[in-house]
């Protein structure tokens, strides 16, 4: 009897780019589905949201603090440095709200058309429950913390649905390391920090754990979307993440934050624009996420020269 052979289902198929072979994507899927059943968290059951804040702790780490080293900051009192800190951290945990429901609605349109049944899409649809957690613990963050939330202008805002209606699924996975890496890269020196509240630092340490999952699973099929897409889609990719890195540069902390203090607006937007200081600090966050879309194949052309011109790229 003949048998006629079956074509290899697309987890086997041995893609390779300049990093080598692709790992087989429901293999990836079951190794992070296992680490989401070994660590993941409540946050509501984790932290402890009535213990009093410490007036003498900050709620940012000062070298993150975007006025840091300017001549504003110099002039300062360490309660307005303090004070500016809560706010910012206020802003950043904002802005991680806005990102995270942007992602959900990404993740949701890359499984659409997927096995419902397989493990990727089984990881998928966990790390949204992630992220889903992950807002109401930042959005309770900014509650405790006695500030306001600061969201992103209605003009980023709106970028961003265009963004998340039209974004190429390669796309869509590059503006989520965007959106996660330079985040992770500041809580990852904002958890362990004694400096700090206790209870962002708790906040942090959360994030920071079930977030290395999301940028394993970003990562994996980004990856994997590059070494297939067509030319078009990877053209429009590279262009679509140099769009985000700019909006993201200009997002990243609410100007708001500055008035709420007491500061001159203008003024401290100004030195933050100057400051060689914030710039190496942004740089240093996005250097191993812009070594990576390097190594993929992102930052070419059009798309590098937006990446530099957003101050993300030395």
């Amino acid at each position: 009897m003949t048998t006629t052979p079956q074509p290899a289902p697309e987890s086997a198929e041995a893609l390779r780019d300049a990093l080598g072979l692709l790992k087989d994507r429901e293999q990836v899927a079951e190794r992070l589905l296992e680490s989401s059943r070994r660590h993941s968290f409540d946050a509501d059951k984790e932290l402890d949201w009535d213990a009093p804040m410490p007036a003498d702790k900050w709620f940012w780490p000062p070298e993150l603090v975007s006025l840091y080293d300017t001549p504003l900051w110099r002039r300062m009192s360490q309660e307005q440095r303090m004070e500016l800190a809560r706010h910012e951290a206020a802003s950043l945990a904002s802005l991680g709200i806005w990102f995270e429901i942007i992602l959900m609605q990404l993740l949701v349109r890359h499984i659409y058309d997927k096995s419902l049944t397989s493990s990727h899409v089984r990881y998928a649809l966990t790390e949204i429950a992630d992220e889903c957690r992950h807002s109401m613990m930042f959005a309770r963050m900014i509650t405790h913390s006695g500030t306001p939330a600061y969201p992103v202008s209605r003009l980023n805002h709106n970028l961003a649905r265009v963004l998340k209606t039209v974004s190429t699924t390669p796309g869509s996975f590059a503006c989520t390391l965007l959106g996660e890496e330079v985040l992770d890269w500041m809580q990852r020196l904002t958890f362990p920090d004694e400096r700090i509240q206790p209870l962002v630092r708790g906040v942090t340490r959360i994030h920071v754990v079930e977030e290395a999952r999301h940028v394993r699973y970003a990562r994996e099929e980004l990856r994997r979307q590059m070494v297939t897409a067509p030319r078009w889609q990877q053209e429009m990719t590279r262009i679509s993440c140099g769009e985000a890195a700019r909006v993201f540069s200009v997002a990243f902390v609410n100007p708001q934050v500055y008035t709420n203090v007491g500061l001159d607006r203008r003024e401290a937007v100004a030195q933050v624009k100057a400051s060689g200081h914030r710039r190496e600090v942004m740089q240093a966050g996005a250097k191993r996420l812009t070594d990576f879309l390097d190594d993929v194949g992102i930052l070419r052309g059009v798309g590098r020269r937006m990446w530099k011109s957003s101050g993300l790229l030395a």
